[in-house]
């Protein structure tokens, strides 16, 4: 092993759950090191909202920010490269990089988040976290009231209409082929005034990643300036899985109220965790990863 140090903690993921995780941990004087790839799945956003003191700055800034506050406590320590390897031990976790470097600790944290599986549709990934959006609460005020469209079909499509329709008026549904919402989902969606498309999707027409036309298969054209879709996504760690923590149906790492996984002395946090994918979400669920890991080294010293 070319790193023989022990840590009380190895974080993987040092983005906003992981810093905030880092910072508990290091002002109670733990030993911890973050692993970070440094490939946040919202590293196209250009503003983040939602999250008081930082509303409409850069997610980048915020990280930026944040590293330098949580590395001002020397017991933090920060690695740059891709955890790709985790062992169980007698004592604890091996965590081993791409590049073959090894770490030792106690615990472990997984705040690795996910990654988005983009449609194979052209334009939809240069468009991602610019002009498609998932959340409304993140960015549905800086385009509200514009020409907005749902990229989605059955129950999805049918939520976000529901929600969406608080934000805008001008609201169409595009379900990239034959609809699957119910009569009754299709009758409420229609009072309300919006409109379903069925066409199959061709390419989204963008300048720099801002949408201005959807363009179909029949080559007819949809003018509008913002999407909501959620794809698909999978975990972009596979340690946690391999370690034999357990994920749930909708594709997240399983955690209790803790932020504890089913696996001892494993905890994860973050948007690997939750469907509500938001920065004050991710900060929120570290900070708590972070005193739970305390309380249980507290705990074990104590005995």
């Amino acid at each position: 092993m070319k790193n023989e140090k022990y840590y009380d903690v190895i974080i993987i993921g040092g983005s906003y759950a992981g810093l905030s995780a880092a910072m508990a941990l290091g002002r109670a004087l733990r030993n911890v090191l973050i692993i970070d790839s440094g490939l946040p799945c919202n590293r196209q956003t250009p503003h983040s909202h939602n999250f008081i003191t930082q509303d409409g700055e850069k997610p980048s800034e915020i990280a930026k920010k944040a590293k330098a506050q949580v590395l001002q406590y020397d017991t933090v320590k920060f690695h740059e490269g891709l955890a790709i390897n985790g062992t169980k031990t007698n004592s604890g976790f091996i965590i081993t990089t791409e590049t073959g470097e090894s770490f030792k600790a106690k615990k472990l944290l997984f705040a690795t988040g996910v990654k988005d599986l983009m449609p194979d549709i052209e334009g939809f990934s240069e468009c991602w976290g610019n002009s498609v959006i998932h959340c409304p609460y993140c960015h549905g005020y800086e385009v509200r009231n514009e020409k907005t469209g749902i990229l989605a079909n059955g129950d999805f499509a049918f939520h976000y209409a529901q929600l969406i329709n608080n934000w805008t008026k001008d609201l169409t549904i595009f379900t990239n082929g034959k609809a699957t919402l119910t009569q009754e989902q299709t009758g409420r969606i229609k009072k309300h005034n919006i409109s379903i498309v069925e066409k199959e999707i061709d390419f989204f027409n963008h300048e720099h990643g801002k949408v201005r036309q959807l363009v179909f298969k029949d080559k007819s054209t949809f003018d509008l300036t913002v999407i909501y879709s959620r794809p698909a996504f999978e975990q972009h760690c596979k340690i946690p899985e391999n370690l034999g923590c357990e994920i749930t149906e909708q594709g997240h790492i399983k955690v209790d109220m803790l932020q504890k996984t089913n696996i001892d002395n494993v905890l994860a946090c973050g948007d690997s965790t939750s469907m509500m994918r938001s920065v004050a979400n991710a900060v929120a669920t570290g900070s708590l990863a972070g005193a739970m890991i305390n309380n249980d080294l507290t705990v074990e010293e104590f005995s």
